[in-house]
């Protein structure tokens, strides 16, 4: 397994702004659209109420990201003690070699030590390999659909519990 560091940053750090650069750009060449127009803020992924890491190579280059954030408001499908999962995403270069799951596995594990009793998630039908992903992991789609694209044909949405 390749050495990686896991660093926690918030949300606007550039290295976690470059990272979620590249990942509009791919949503753009997945969907067609502008990317995900999901407002985002740092404080969103501040802890204790969320976490934001970037993931580093060996040579100390951004490789990768993921966050969560707490979701109480019981608004687009939510509920109270969610745990929103957000930007999951590693280069091209640094893929197939089980860092996704290795982000996924932490984000869990910060959100559960939070108190948080769900992990939800949105993703699109363009993103089989992220399906993949999650059902391998225990989630299960959800019977009700989270966040600002809820209500788009494409969206795919799965939920994993974290406590018992």
């Amino acid at each position: 397994m390749i050495a990686m560091k896991f660093v926690t940053v918030p949300f606007d750090h550039p290295d976690a702004s470059a990272l979620n650069d590249l990942v509009q750009r791919e949503y753009h060449e997945r969907y067609g659209d502008g990317g995900d127009r999901t407002v985002l803020e740092a404080g969103m992924f501040a802890p204790p109420n969320g976490l934001f890491l970037v993931v580093y190579d060996d040579a100390g280059r951004p490789v990768g990201t993921g966050g969560w954030r707490s979701q109480d408001s019981e608004a687009e499908g939510y509920q109270r003690g969610d745990a929103e999962l957000k930007r999951m995403f590693v280069i091209r270069q640094a893929r197939r070699q089980g860092l996704s799951r290795r982000i996924l596995a932490r984000l869990e594990q910060d959100a559960r030590a939070a108190g948080r009793r769900r992990m939800v998630l949105e993703t699109g039908d363009q993103q089989p390999e992220a399906i993949a992903l999650y059902c391998s992991s225990g989630y299960r789609p959800a019977p009700r659909k989270f966040g600002y694209y809820r209500c788009h044909e494409s969206s795919r949405c799965f939920a994993k519990p974290l406590l018992p």
